[in-house]
């Protein structure tokens, strides 16, 4: 046996959108926006962490 399949006009399937997950926030507007800046120099790599012994025990000989 098959589902019955039901079928919902675009009326029908927005209803369903908002009952679900409501109304979408007001927009904001250019005169609302600030320009970001950056704040520190940008990093390629992560800051160390430990040791360069406490890192030859974690790898071990050769890591």
């Amino acid at each position: 046996m098959s589902e019955p399949v039901e079928s919902f006009t675009d009326e029908e399937y927005a209803f369903l959108r908002h009952v679900r997950f409501g109304e979408l926030p007001p927009r904001v507007g250019p005169e609302e926006r600030v320009e970001f800046t950056e704040t520190e120099a940008r990093r390629d790599r992560p800051e160390p962490a430990g040791s360069p012994d406490e890192w030859n025990l974690r790898l071990g000989p050769g890591g």
